[in-house]
Formats: structure tokens, sequence, C-alpha cells
């Protein structure tokens, strides 16, 4: 079950399965570029406006899931409007501005977006656009990336199985919730 907290911008409900941090592990393959395992963690948060807030930091993982070094950070803000419309604008580390549109589908949690608009920085790699899905599946955000380049069409470049981190402090909220703890529940885990 996925609570809405009370401070909530209404806009944001129908996006409220983002909420929270995340973490997991993908792959990245794209012609030019290293192909590795990569580590993640997301979070998806919000302050009360019609937004929310993104971060996202990956890193290469060796052969024994171990960090190797930093693969990528993504920044930036979410909407969505009365119609399941999803607008996204999003910085890279890596010198690229995107602005990203589009829709939630009927009844699931699932969001398809495709770039709008790029602009780069003379630092930063040939990308000329992409594609993202984003689902949550069985309680997991799930996501696949396409990119283009000028010299390779849209392809398959990324993509993450990602677990939400929940605090000692989240579980014991819930299950005092429930009347399942004492006013100290907390210390049940510690």
């Amino acid at each position: 079950m996925i609570e809405i907290p009370s401070d909530l911008h209404p806009d944001l409900v129908p996006l409220v399965f983002l909420l929270g941090n995340w973490t997991g592990a993908g792959v990245s393959d794209f012609p030019g570029a290293e192909k590795c395992n990569f580590g993640q963690e997301v979070s998806f948060t919000h302050d009360g406006r019609d937004f929310l807030a993104y971060v996202s930091h990956s890193w290469v993982l060796d052969d024994e899931g171990n960090k190797v070094r930093p693969l990528e950070t993504e920044t930036g803000y979410w909407r969505v409007d009365k119609d399941r419309k999803v607008e996204v604008v999003m910085v890279r580390d890596q010198g690229i501005v995107e602005i990203w549109y589009g829709e939630l589908a009927a009844k699931k949690p699932q969001i398809d977006l495709v770039t709008d608009a790029v602009a780069r920085t003379a630092a930063s790699g040939p990308y000329s656009g992409g594609k993202r899905l984003y689902g949550y599946v069985k309680s997991d955000l799930m996501w696949v990336g396409e990119k283009a380049t000028p010299d390779v069409e849209l392809r398959p470049y990324m993509s993450a199985h990602l677990k939400k981190v929940v605090t000692p402090e989240e579980v014991a909220a819930m299950a005092k919730s429930l009347g399942d703890l004492p006013d100290d529940g907390i210390a049940f885990f510690k």
C-alpha cells in the first residue's frame, strides 16, 4: 500500500509511487562507450510545491558488485497535470540539459517519456535525444532508457531494477500506525 503524505501537493498524487529513496543495479551498453554493470541510488522528494525533486547517482560496479568509479549524476524536477501528462526538466553532470514530456499510463504506475529539447555544453559527448520508461512493479521501481546520437539511432542503453529503501524509523511508524508497537516502537529495531 502506498501512503499519500498529507503535505503532498494534490497535483502530485498520480506520481506518489515514485516518492522515496531507491537503490539497485543495472546494465549500461551503448556503442562507443564501456559496457558495464552499475549501481544506482535515486531519490524523489517533495516540499509541498507542485513538483517532485529528483536526484540520481550511479557508479560502475566491478564483477563482485563493488563501486569502481562514478558513472553519472542527474538532477531534475517532475510535474504532472490533470490529464496525466508528465514533464521533466533534467540536468546531467556530463553537461546535458533535457526537457522530457510523456504521460502516466492509464490505471497503472508507468511513465513513458521522450526528450523534447536537449542542450549540450562543449564538454558533453554526442547526444541528440532519448526515451525512458519508468514502472512500479511489485513494489520495485524499474526503468529502461533509450538514447540517440548523430551517429547511432535510438536504441536501449541503460536499465535498472531499484528497491525502495525503508529505514527502521519508517518501519516502526508503519507498525505503530497499525497498533503493533508501543509508543517507543523504534526501540524494537535497535
